[in-house]
């Protein structure tokens, strides 16, 4: 049996769990005995598909979309009443994690497009510096000031900055998710344009000699922020991609499917930005020496890959103690 068979046969089993699953998660005043009975054949039924599809499609889409249909089923089915405290836990542990984990690619293709950007802009700046008003809006472009850098530390509004700062990175961050169902095409200009403005501010920091200052405002914040947007944009590109390339379901399907898995990465990245807008309110512009902003950076970065690797073993520990029952 190839893969299209096998979609095509089990498809319409899949779909009738999805529905049985969003109908006992109502309450239980919306269960019959019946919806119980059909719900247990299903949960069973699927999870021997999945079985099967590891065995047979590994690197198929197929896989991860059982994996997490029948995931859901087990929860359902063992954890029924499960507190929201539980619920957040497990999916910032490890279901954010798995699907980030997933979705690679498309996380690193964020980053290529953000770099081709930045890249570009960086070196038209240095080449000639004049670049930098055709590059930026002008309101970006005449409000910097390498020789003030760090002139005002101490005597900003913290806590203004730090929420303004928060809202406006959430806002690329939806729209280069958003930018998902114009085939990715918003999200790629999205992803290029913030790379073009860091790029052109990095090249004048360096005519003027202050890479090491520029450089030391941008990356104790801009670790986690960045990373965040380039997981937005990633959850934007596959929506775009798999509209593209739908494979052996709809493109209704896909968009359906995947904006669900792209919302939720997004959501995830929400509390990155939280602690990106707390470092750039309070700690970027704080009257501390540059190797303490540095240093600052690099702890953002051990937390952000201890956060990734122990989420990884949550979701690892999970797969080998529950098999799905399979």
């Amino acid at each position: 049996m190839n893969i299209k068979q096998f979609v095509k046969l089990h498809r319409e089993e899949w779909q009738q769990l999805e529905t049985l699953i969003a109908t006992l998660q109502k309450g239980r005043g919306s269960r019959t005995s019946d919806d119980i009975n059909q719900f247990h054949r299903l949960y069973q039924k699927s999870a021997q598909h999945l079985s099967y599809s590891q065995t047979y499609f590994p690197n198929e889409e197929v896989t991860p979309y059982l994996n997490g249909l029948v995931s859901k089923a087990h929860n359902l089915l063992y954890k029924d009443q499960v507190s929201s405290f539980k619920q957040i836990r497990y999916f910032f542990s490890t279901k954010f994690i798995g699907l980030l984990l997933e979705q690679w690619r498309f996380v690193i293709a964020a980053m290529i497009l953000f770099t081709i950007g930045g890249l570009g802009a960086f070196i038209s700046v240095i080449n000639d510096p004049l670049h930098l008003f055709s590059i930026l809006p002008a309101d970006i472009a005449q409000g910097v000031s390498p020789e003030h850098l760090g002139s005002q530390d101490g005597s900003v509004d913290s806590p203004t900055m730090s929420a303004s700062i928060m809202t406006n990175n959430i806002q690329v961050a939806i729209l280069a998710f958003a930018g998902g169902v114009t085939f990715g095409l918003l999200t790629v200009y999205m992803l290029i344009y913030n790379g073009i403005i860091v790029g052109a501010l990095a090249g004048l920091f360096w005519h003027y000699g202050k890479t090491y200052d520029f450089w030391a405002y941008i990356v104790p914040h801009g670790m986690i922020e960045l990373t965040a947007i380039f997981i937005a944009g990633g959850a934007g590109l596959l929506m775009g991609y798999k509209l593209f390339v739908p494979g052996q379901f709809t493109r209704g399907y896909q968009l359906k499917y995947q904006a669900k898995r792209s919302v939720q990465l997004l959501l995830g990245t929400i509390p990155l930005f939280v602690i990106a807008g707390i470092i750039e309110g309070f700690i970027t512009p704080a009257a501390i020496s540059l190797e303490a902003k540095y240093t600052v950076a690099f702890i953002t970065v051990i937390g952000l890959v201890l956060y990734v690797i122990t989420g990884k073993l949550f979701l690892m520990k999970k797969q080998a103690t529950v098999g799905y029952d399979s």
